[in-house]
């Protein structure tokens, strides 16, 4: 049997209200050996939490910005859209896998997310936030194509999936991670000094990209191969469970 890869689901609060996952999210899952599973938000943590006896591993996908209040500050001018059940959810299902040990990978928005889990904080918006000249982390070009560059750290789990120690990346957010969560150590960075790669050495595998891997791959391969580390981690974690 795959190991099964619980995705979280997005949340819209409009009228109907929607649940969602994009597409290649899935199929990164599928190409890299897994089985996707939907994890939507419920209404009670405790459901939550049954969920997660059916999957091995964590993906936690792009979307929209984190309410600064799970960080301890008040909403900036620069905030965008906030989805308080989205908040929930994914805060919930992070903790329980950096709890458990649970195999967890982090993408743009998921990075954040996991950095929030662990006790860490977020610029709410790099423009307005950040004295200088930084770099367009929001790119007006092809959603697959790298527009800046990072450097990873040595030895990392990022340098050993991709590797290399020099990268380029695409890129799609406003806000980023400001001060690392405990037991969290940054991995990337790009030439401003935004942190785009974060990590736990006390974890097998709790990583997060502040780019967007997903929507690469078919013109990076070597891109999917964050993707096959959190199966791989996420079939070892499956062995000790059962």
């Amino acid at each position: 049997m795959k190991p099964m890869i619980g995705i979280t689901c997005g949340h819209t609060s409009d009228a109907g209200g929607r649940y969602y996952v994009n597409e290649p999210y899935v199929k990164c899952i599928e190409a890299a050996g897994g089985t996707p599973f939907l994890l939507p938000a419920l209404k009670n943590d405790s459901d939550i939490k049954g969920l997660l006896q059916y999957v091995d591993g964590i993906l936690l996908p792009g979307g929209v910005d984190i309410d600064p209040a799970h960080f301890g500050e008040e909403p900036l001018e620069g905030l965008g859209t906030i989805e308080p059940e989205w908040d929930r959810l994914e805060l919930t299902i992070a903790g329980l896998a950096l709890d458990w040990g649970m195999p967890i990978l982090g993408i743009c928005r998921g990075i954040q997310v996991l950095n929030v889990a662990a006790g860490g904080s977020l610029y709410q918006d790099i423009p307005s936030q950040i004295n200088g000249q930084h770099l367009q982390h929001s790119q007006q070009a092809p959603r697959w194509y790298p527009t800046h560059a990072i450097s990873i750290t040595p030895g990392s789990l990022l340098e050993q999936a991709l590797g290399t120690e020099q990268a380029r990346v695409n890129s799609f957010h406003h806000q980023a991670v400001k001060i690392p969560g405990a037991g969290l150590s940054i991995t990337a960075k790009s030439r401003d000094g935004i942190i785009e790669g974060l990590e736990s050495h006390s974890h097998k595998f709790a990583c997060g990209v502040q780019w967007h891997p997903e929507l690469m791959v078919n013109h990076y391969p070597q891109q999917l191969e964050l993707f096959r580390q959190l199966i791989g981690s996420a079939a070892g974690f499956r062995e000790e469970r059962t």
